[in-house]
């Protein structure tokens, strides 16, 4: 099958990380293809955007809004393509003079997420249930953002507050604990404490135990641009995949480091089968979801 519009430009939004910058800067070419890589600062309007206006024909895509946006029938397809992505045992965080207080503490307290769709609260809510038996339901979740698609209605036990930022609710004393990304933990979450207090090592045992490293963000293609221009996908795909190669050497063997992979693996699949367990559980989704149909959708990229 041919591209039916080969030589309309495509348009390309993906954070500033060293394993994208290749695409960006030409180092690693897209052969054939005219891309046109926007920008985005900060990303989580872009998500946003891409899942509420398919404003984009690639996109960086949060794991979580990936699987709410595939359960409300948005049109994009998942590229096996993992940019960002490591354990969350530290992102669930209190303030230092707090009284200490544990993951099992948390039953009928008030916990800070800057949406209940972030990806971030979606893996820390899954080992909350697997290793302290800790619902979702069991905890009032305090927002401070919106989810992203917008077809999505939040449960009744997650909250909206007027605060600017997780960090400020913690502050305030509005709740006991807030769930943190990875960059925020290093801004605004400076000097917090976690409530596991071996994190790495719990992070290290969660990798074990399911075959997989969390991921936060992969790629997503609108489905018309897959079928339109599926060369032209294909080609986007392999220039990506070449420069996460290329960069290899960049990354640390922390398991942000080793999260960083394309390609359809045992690891990618792992990863899929318990985020979307997970999401089921925590009422993110209405409905299972067969991670096979997602793999055979684009099986054809690493051909």
């Amino acid at each position: 099958m041919s591209d039916r519009h080969p030589a309309a430009p495509l348009t390309v939004l993906l954070g500033d990380y060293p394993h994208t910058r290749p695409l960006k800067d030409g180092t690693v070419p897209v052969d054939g293809v005219d891309c046109r890589h926007l920008e985005s600062s900060p990303l989580p309007p872009a998500f946003a955007r891409m899942v509420r206006d398919l404003a984009y024909d690639i996109c960086e895509m949060p794991m979580a809004t990936y699987l709410q946006a595939r359960d409300a029938g948005i049109p994009l397809t998942l590229l096996p393509v993992v940019l960002v992505g490591s354990t969350h045992h530290r992102s669930l965080t209190r303030l230092p003079e707090d009284p200490a207080i544990g993951p099992g503490d948390l039953v009928g307290r008030r916990v800070g997420v800057r949406a209940y769709g972030q990806t971030t609260g979606l893996w820390v809510r899954g080992w909350l249930r697997e290793e302290y038996g800790v619902e979702s339901s069991d905890i009032t979740w305090v927002t401070t953002e919106d989810v992203h698609v917008a077809q999505y209605a939040n449960p009744p036990y997650v909250e909206r507050s007027a605060a600017g930022r997780v960090g400020d609710l913690l502050r305030s004393h509005d709740v006991c604990a807030a769930v943190l990304g990875p960059k925020a933990i290093g801004g605004q979450g400076a000097g917090l404490v976690p409530l596991v207090p071996d994190a790495q090592d719990a992070g290290e045992a969660w990798i074990e135990r399911h075959g997989t490293i969390p991921a936060n963000h992969l790629v997503v293609v609108r489905d018309d641009v897959l079928r339109d221009r599926p060369h032209a996908v294909h080609a986007v795909y392999q220039a990506l995949k070449r420069a996460i190669a290329d960069t290899a050497h960049l990354r640390d063997d922390s398991p942000a480091g080793r999260a960083v992979a394309a390609g359809w693996s045992a690891s990618l699949t792992a990863c899929l089968e318990t985020a979307a367990r997970y999401a089921l559980e925590q009422d993110l989704i209405g409905k299972p979801v067969d991670v096979a149909a997602i793999e055979r959708e684009t099986a054809f990229l690493d051909t």
